[in-house]
């Protein structure tokens, strides 16, 4: 639901992932986080070349209502049943709105449909601005692994 004076999408706003299109693209390439969380994402236009290389890169835009607001890629691999949360951003005029909460929930819900699916897997650099305790909250749990210098958590689906 957009918010009529502001024509921003509201709370009540439904989030959607969506796939980017050569229509779309130029929309999740304007898209940014924070100053503070430039070290803690890659830009969407590194994610999205990343992703075009990458077999098993699953990506999708996320929407509030008709709203772009953010970006979403998954490595998905149903091969070996396993499933991480690669990219994961809001822009930064859309955050504390819910909709991370409720794209992360769109992505849960995919993932329970790829083959023997039991675990996302999610890596983070930790520090200020790091979206480690949005991943806690959520009830992603720190594994004791780190990979190239960042925390491995991981959310039961089962």
């Amino acid at each position: 639901m957009t918010d009529e004076t502001t024509n921003q999408p509201g709370a009540a706003a439904t989030v959607t992932l969506r796939e980017i299109t050569k229509e779309t693209l130029s929309d999740f390439l304007r898209l940014k986080v924070g100053d503070n969380q430039q070290n803690f994402v890659a830009n969407n236009a590194v994610s999205v070349a990343q992703a075009h290389f990458e077999p098993k890169a699953w990506f999708r835009g996320i929407y509030a209502d008709e709203t772009p607001v953010g970006f979403v890629m998954l490595f998905d691999d149903a091969d070996k049943s396993e499933y991480y949360l690669w990219r994961f951003m809001i822009d930064q005029r859309y955050q504390g709105r819910g909709y991370g909460w409720h794209a992360l929930l769109r992505l849960v819900e995919y993932v329970k449909t790829r083959p023997d699916a039991v675990e996302l897997l999610v890596s983070y650099v930790p520090g200020d601005g790091s979206p480690g305790e949005f991943y806690h909250k959520f009830g992603f749990v720190d594994t004791g692994e780190e990979d190239d210098g960042e925390l491995v958590s991981k959310l039961r689906l089962a």
